[in-house]
């Protein structure tokens, strides 16, 4: 089943918030967007992620889209190592929502709603702020690996070249 999911190519985020005077980061590649009004999005987690135990009940959380530029640090910010935040910056907001410099986006967010599905839980989360970087290269995950985007495709609502 892990090798059917991974056919499908997904945005890699960054969940992150103070506890206890520490940031905590889980990765989670299952970041949709789910309404505009009310501002709305989601992921998934595994019930029994450890790291998830920590986030679930603190009033802000973080999501940071992973560009490009951290596909050397995404697998330390997925890991269990105590240092996971080493030499990234960080910013960190007054309500203890955690951001990772460099994202493509920052989304501050509450939790709205958990619903189970299987051995996950699908995370509703409520969007407070957001602050973009639409310039910066995404980061994909694809295939059980991370990897950047190659050559775009011409824009097809471009209209077409005049004779």
């Amino acid at each position: 089943m892990r090798s059917a999911f991974g056919c499908f190519p997904t945005g890699v985020v960054a969940v992150s918030a103070m506890s206890e005077g520490n940031p905590i980061c889980m990765v989670a590649s299952s970041f949709v967007g789910v309404s505009i009004s009310p501002p709305l999005v989601a992921f998934c987690v595994q019930w029994e992620s450890q790291t998830w135990a920590r986030l679930k009940d603190l009033p802000r959380l973080g999501i940071s889209v992973l560009g490009a530029e951290h596909d050397q640090s995404v697998r330390r910010l997925a890991s269990r190592a105590e240092d996971k935040f080493h030499e990234l910056g960080l910013c960190v907001r007054e309500e203890g929502s955690v951001f990772v410099d460099g994202a493509t986006a920052w989304l501050d967010c509450s939790t709205q709603d958990v619903m189970p599905a299987g051995d996950h839980g699908i995370v509703l989360l409520r969007i407070h702020e957001l602050t973009l970087r639409p310039e910066a290269e995404p980061l994909v995950f694809h295939g059980s690996a991370f990897r950047q985007l190659g050559v775009s495709t011409p824009d097809q609502s471009a209209s077409p070249p005049q004779p």
